[in-house]
């Protein structure tokens, strides 16, 4: 079964630029480790939530607003598909996400077709 995993920072990224050069060191490899893990399939890096665009369409106009759209706690900073056999193998590379410790959360979708 396919699942998309969509990692939310929450205050993941402000914690980890508070700890030393070295467990910053280690928590980007742990982010590769997961990338690397068999099933994986990483999306490229997400650029920060303040540079995104958010695109609305109303009564035929397109609207656009600076910035993620504002209707969530915590913006999603990165996802990935995983290939797995089960939700339960899902969630055990789930927590291998750093962001799951550091404050933020990773939001597990089964992959389906609605068309």
């Amino acid at each position: 079964m396919k699942y998309i995993m969509l990692i939310y920072q929450g205050a993941a990224l402000e914690r980890q630029a508070q700890l030393p050069a070295d467990e910053q060191k280690q928590i980007y490899a742990d982010y590769q480790a997961v990338n690397r893990t068999p099933g994986v399939t990483p999306m490229p890096p997400m650029g920060l939530a303040e540079n995104a665009t958010t695109v609305r369409v109303e009564g035929g106009r397109t609207l656009t607003t600076d910035g993620p759209f504002a209707g969530m706690k915590e913006a999603v900073g990165g996802a990935f598909v995983l290939e797995a056999d089960d939700l339960d193998a899902a969630i055990e590379v789930a927590a291998r996400v750093p962001a799951a410790r550091y404050g933020g959360a990773v939001e597990i979708r089964p992959s389906e077709v609605y068309w």
